[in-house]
C-alpha cells in the first residue's frame, strides 16, 4: 500500500500530478481542492489512498490527510467510487462536505455532478456519525495558513491550555483574518480562554 509520496513535482493539471520519487514517476490523481493548495516550489509531499482492481492500480493523492480521510469515508458509501468521492471534494471542500454531511443538507451534496437525491441521502445517513470526529478533533481547518495556526497551538499548549479549546478558539480567529500574526493570534486566544 503506497500511503504518501515525497518527491520532485514533474508535471501538474487540475487533475492529475506526476511525481519523480527516486526516479520513478508516479501519476496521482487529485481533486481541485488540492490543486489549489499545492505548493509553489518543485519538492512535495502528498497523502495517497492507492486504489488496486483487477484492470488498474490507482493513486489519489490530497494534500492534507484529512482530505484522505473524508475521500475514503465516501468511498465506504455504497454507489460512490472513486472518481466521484474525487468530484464531491473538487466541487466542495472537506470541511464543506463533513459539514453538509452533519446538518442533513442534502441539496448541497445533490448539486454536484453525478449525485441524485438518493445517494445523497445515503451519504448523510452512513457517514454522519463517522464525521463527527473529525471536526471535533479540529482535524478540519479551514484556515490557509497552517504555519500560523501551528505555532500558536503549540504556544497555548506549552501555557498549559487544553488542545480543543485553543484549536476553536484559533480557527475561529483565523477565519476571520486570514493572515493574522502569531502573536496576535495568541494574544486574542489568551483573552478569549
Amino acid at each position: 500500500m503506497i500511503t504518501q509520496l515525497n518527491g520532485r513535482l514533474v508535471s501538474k493539471t487540475p487533475t492529475t500530478l506526476v511525481i519523480d520519487c527516486g526516479g520513478v514517476g508516479y501519476e496521482v490523481h487529485i481533486s481541485l481542492h488540492t490543486f489549489g493548495q499545492l505548493p509553489e516550489d518543485e519538492h512535495i509531499i502528498i497523502y495517497t489512498h492507492h486504489q488496486v482492481r483487477e484492470d488498474a492500480q490507482t493513486l489519489y493523492g490530497f494534500m492534507a490527510q484529512v482530505e484522505r480521510s473524508v475521500f475514503r469515508l465516501l468511498l465506504s458509501v455504497s454507489g460512490i467510487g472513486a472518481n466521484t468521492a474525487r468530484t464531491m471534494l473538487s466541487s466542495m471542500t472537506p470541511h464543506d462536505v463533513v459539514q453538509a454531511i452533519q446538518t442533513d443538507n442534502v441539496a448541497a451534496i445533490q448539486a454536484i455532478k453525478g449525485i441524485g437525491a438518493k445517494t445523497a441521502q445515503r451519504v448523510i445517513v452512513d457517514l454522519r456519525d463517522k464525521v463527527t470526529g473529525l471536526l471535533d478533533e479540529g482535524e478540519i481547518s479551514t484556515t490557509s495558513n497552517n504555519t500560523q495556526r501551528d505555532e500558536a497551538l503549540s504556544a497555548l499548549s506549552v501555557l498549559g491550555y487544553p488542545i480543543k479549546q485553543t484549536q476553536k478558539i484559533v480557527d475561529t480567529l483565523l477565519q476571520a483574518e486570514p493572515n493574522m500574526p502569531v502573536e496576535r493570534i495568541i494574544k486574542n486566544a489568551l483573552n478569549k480562554l
